[in-house]
């Protein structure tokens, strides 16, 4: 039961911002390059750092990537030491968008403190999932 609400929530969560997209008429980027726009933030990371955090579910980090250089929402920067990696960080445009979901959620995160599950339930919620993340991560390397 708890993987399914967790799948299930996630898909909420993907249909929130892609409603908060429409709403802004950004019909250039869906809701999971905006998760990974989001994820990536303010910092410069390489692909493989992206991709290792592993927070998309079913999707191509790759592909989302390229498209969202070609909207112009993330720079790709080779890298001067191997040929074969590349960083990333958001552009203006990018940065932009991070700021209004990052408004968006802080103030998502604010009512749902007020109004719904206390500060200290979400704190334990999020400490019950690292401990879940922590025994598939151990189970995976027995």
């Amino acid at each position: 039961e708890a993987v399914v609400m967790i799948e299930r929530l996630h898909r909420l969560f993907l249909e929130l911002i892609k409603l908060e997209l429409d709403r802004m008429k950004r019909r250039d980027i869906n809701n999971v390059q905006a998760l990974v726009l989001y994820n990536i933030g303010e910092n410069q990371l390489t692909v493989g750092e992206l991709t290792n955090r592993g927070y998309y579910l079913g999707s191509n980090v790759s592909y989302n990537l390229r498209k969202m250089v070609q909207n112009g929402y993330v720079e790709q920067i080779p890298s001067s030491h191997d040929r074969r990696s590349s960083h990333v960080k958001l552009s203006s445009k990018g940065l932009q968008l991070f700021a209004q979901l990052d408004e968006l959620l802080g103030n998502q995160a604010k009512h749902l403190t007020l109004d719904i599950v206390g500060e200290k339930d979400m704190n334990n919620f999020c400490q019950v999932l690292r401990k879940l993340e922590g025994f598939w991560t151990t189970s995976l390397t027995r």
